[in-house]
């Protein structure tokens, strides 16, 4: 655990990554548009353009403050070029899959670089370039091998054209490990005070019945509101981890605000005497935050004894003692508890930016959302 402490106080993960999404037709849904781009910079939103606003504009003080209005203007430029090849491509794409218009269909591509940071020392740690349908990996660029993958039989073709392109793969494999490389470095650079303040986790845990096995609890641990995402979190028995494969997480998820959650359950015999904690640790604590489940299982234990005897109690309360209000079982529970522009990499159809999180009403849009995708040009088009 203390090895573990000291990779994340001493190592640092940085990237910068952006997403396109396009979808084959109007949604009428607000907040969702039929395109999007997105730079994100260390998980957090820098600058945005819609299919509505048609201009790319800076989602952080920094960037505007910062970037020259010219940036901005090329931009939107390459911003609306990457719009039109995206319109053509996903009918492409539909048409190949053989897939009607009555339904909406969804092109992403997501590109970018991440560095290791350790010390003084910066190292690139990985590019990524690739493109999905519909949710689905469609292809992506193997950076080591610089060629193409395509997972899907529906992608060969293209696989085929563009490895067939030596100067395309060449300029994506320099993209990925220079030039991203470079304005990473820059756009931290100019938001490092207000990358550099973080915010450290909240962190409550919950215990309740298992809804598979009443004669189980379901230990919970939730750690949120933190920001960068990297976090240490275990479920411990007697102060040692549990292994992973006991254990069920939700992964890390952003909150709204820009910061991020983690959850993390554990299933245990309710006569299980084992004392149990919640182990969280992040580059902005001082030290771990240690919580243990005893008042929250016993109060449970409580509760399941309370019912027991509330059955077999006489309704007139003939003891002189009235059972506890519900309210207050539950508040004690609850106490309980080819050219670079701006850092895009850019043709006739660059790599690039992102979608904005579609409202929760849109799940049917939202389930296929947060792919990727990549190039542009008619003579790099989908088609052959």
């Amino acid at each position: 655990l203390h090895s573990g402490v000291y990779v994340l106080v001493t190592s640092e993960k940085h990237s910068l990554y952006y997403i396109y999404t396009a979808l084959s037709k109007p949604v009428n849904q607000p907040g969702i548009y039929q395109f999007t781009a997105m730079g994100l910079l260390d998980d957090r939103q820098i600058d945005y353009y819609n299919s509505d606003g048609q201009r790319k504009i800076p989602k952080q003080q920094w960037m505007k403050e910062k970037m020259q209005e010219d940036y901005w203007e090329k931009g939107t430029q390459s911003r609306k070029s990457k719009e039109q090849w995206f319109n053509v491509n996903v009918d492409i794409l539909m048409k190949r899959m053989r897939h009607n218009e009555t339904d909406v269909h969804v092109l992403q591509w997501r590109h970018g670089c991440e560095i290791q940071k350790q010390g003084s020392e910066v190292k690139f740690s990985k590019g990524i370039d690739e493109y999905s349908y519909d949710g689905e990996n469609f292809l992506s660029f193997d950076d080591k091998e610089s060629q193409w993958v395509a997972p899907v039989d529906a992608a060969v073709p293209t696989k085929k054209k563009w490895d067939n392109v030596p100067i395309l793969n060449q300029y994506t494999k320099g993209y990925l490990e220079k030039e991203c490389v470079d304005w990473l470095n820059k756009f931290r650079d100019y938001g490092d005070e207000e990358l550099r303040k973080g915010s450290p986790p909240e962190v409550h845990v919950f215990a309740k019945r298992s809804t598979k096995d009443k004669s189980k609890l379901k230990l919970t641990c939730l750690a949120t509101g933190f920001y960068p995402k990297d976090v240490m979190l275990t479920i411990r028995k007697y102060r040692t981890p549990l292994p992973e494969d006991e254990i069920e997480s939700s992964g890390v998820r952003p909150n709204q605000n820009e910061t991020f959650q983690l959850r993390k359950s554990v299933v245990i015999k309710e006569d299980e005497k084992a004392e149990y904690d919640c182990f969280v640790f992040h580059k902005t604590l001082k030290g771990p935050i240690i919580i243990t489940w005893g008042r929250q299982i016993l109060s449970i234990i409580a509760m399941s004894i309370y019912k027991q005897q509330s059955v077999h109690r006489p309704s007139d309360y003939s003891s002189g003692i009235p059972p506890p209000p519900r309210f207050l079982v539950y508040f004690l529970l609850f106490l309980s508890h080819g050219t670079i522009i701006g850092g895009e990499s850019y043709s006739e159809l660059e790599p690039s930016l992102g979608f904005e999180p579609p409202s929760r009403t849109a799940s049917k849009v939202c389930l296929s959302l947060f792919s990727r995708t990549k190039w542009a040009g008619a003579l790099l088009k989908f088609n052959h």
